[in-house]
């Protein structure tokens, strides 16, 4: 025999946890393309506007955990994934604005989101390398390259596995390449 009353309960839990997920899913979307939309703006110099949207996806990010609950939203991988991109793309401005890479203070974001973002981060300081050598400034490959090697030498402290083992290996291939830039650079020279 089956309690109905029960079963019906489930159901309800049910509809609202994928009502929830929906919106999760629809808001992260944004938070996600907005954070590319940062980076790529870095990457042409518009650091104005780069403050303007960063604001814009906390105030969207404090929405969604006011709304949902911290817990609730880190279970989402879109969520998680959204995060991941914000992060990559708030070190970068700090890196370009000249500030330290810090805990932000006004979110909550989890250690896996910023061990992420960070080994993101250094994917677009090599791309940020290569645009600066086109527009002939090599000097800036060297500061590149020795934050990339500071970030390593963190990083080479977590004994990551997994997904974030996956973003450890990119960031030493990363490490490779800059090295290899400044090689390039050191023989025309």
């Amino acid at each position: 025999m089956i309690n109905k009353k029960f079963i019906q309960k489930l159901k309800k839990e049910h509809e609202e946890n994928n009502s929830e997920r929906r919106q999760i899913i629809s808001l992260s979307n944004v938070i996600l393309h907005d954070s590319k939309r940062v980076i790529f703006s870095l990457h042409r110099g518009d650091i104005q506007k780069t403050e303007g949207s960063l604001l814009e996806i906390e105030k969207l990010m404090t929405k969604l955990e006011k709304k949902f609950g911290y817990n609730r939203l880190v279970v989402e991988g879109a969520y998680k994934a959204a995060v991941e991109e914000y992060v990559e793309a708030k070190t970068l401005y700090l890196v370009i604005s000249g500030k330290k890479i810090d805990v932000f203070k006004s979110l909550k974001i989890s250690y896996e989101s910023y061990l992420g973002g960070i080994c993101d981060l250094t994917g677009e300081l090599v791309r940020r390398a290569v645009n600066e050598v086109a527009n002939g400034n090599v000097k800036e490959v060297k500061k590149i390259k020795e934050l990339i090697n500071n970030i390593m030498a963190e990083l080479v402290e977590f004994d990551m596995t997994g997904y974030l083992r996956t973003k450890y290996d990119q960031a030493k291939r990363n490490l490779r390449k800059i090295e290899q830039i400044d090689y390039e650079i050191k023989i025309r020279d």
